[in-house]
């Protein structure tokens, strides 16, 4: 971290970025089949996107994709396991976007996805997950991108099934 201090008890962290944490403003996750999260600012090294109570329409799974100027659909490499009880259920990897797996479509997430830069444009993701009552999922990912973040999609593996039930939003410092 960068810091300067000058006589007039001027203090500058970070050339000027905002300190702390900064929320997002939820969003109904309750229609359309994606939900975007833009604006995000170029100092931005770490952004947490919290689920609550989010389903959809379909058994496609949820994914959350970045982007610099747009959205990237391509070059991830991520995997997501559901454990019910002690046993492991599932897992799905995705090319696509960082891949949250869920049982079925009535199933609701509960949780937060951590996505970080690790330098040179390189992004990793980690979240832990509630569905249904007794699941839960954990996974990671990674991707490379053309330039800085900017901009979050939240959506599904085929795009198509729609948000009906929950909000979702995000935290970046």
């Amino acid at each position: 971290m960068a810091m300067t201090l000058d006589g007039s008890a001027s203090v500058t962290i970070n050339s000027g970025a905002i300190l702390g944490i900064t929320s997002g403003t939820a969003v109904a996750s309750t229609s359309g089949t994606s939900i975007d999260f833009t604006g995000i600012p170029s100092w931005v090294k770490r952004i947490t996107v919290m689920f609550s109570g989010v389903s959809t329409s379909g058994s496609s799974q949820p994914i959350v994709q970045i982007g610099s100027g747009s959205v990237q659909t391509t070059g991830y490499l991520s995997g997501s396991g559901t454990v019910a009880g002690a046993n492991q259920t599932g897992f799905a990897s995705s090319t696509v976007g960082f891949v949250v797996i869920i049982s079925n479509a009535s199933a609701t997430i509960s949780g937060h996805m951590t996505i970080t830069l690790m330098g040179s444009n390189i992004y990793v993701s980690s979240h832990a997950v509630k569905h249904l009552v007794t699941n839960i999922s954990s996974g990671g990912g990674d991707v490379t991108l053309s330039g800085t973040l900017d901009r979050i999609r939240i959506t599904t593996t085929n795009g198509t099934d729609t948000f009906d039930a929950g909000s979702i939003n995000i935290l970046y410092e």
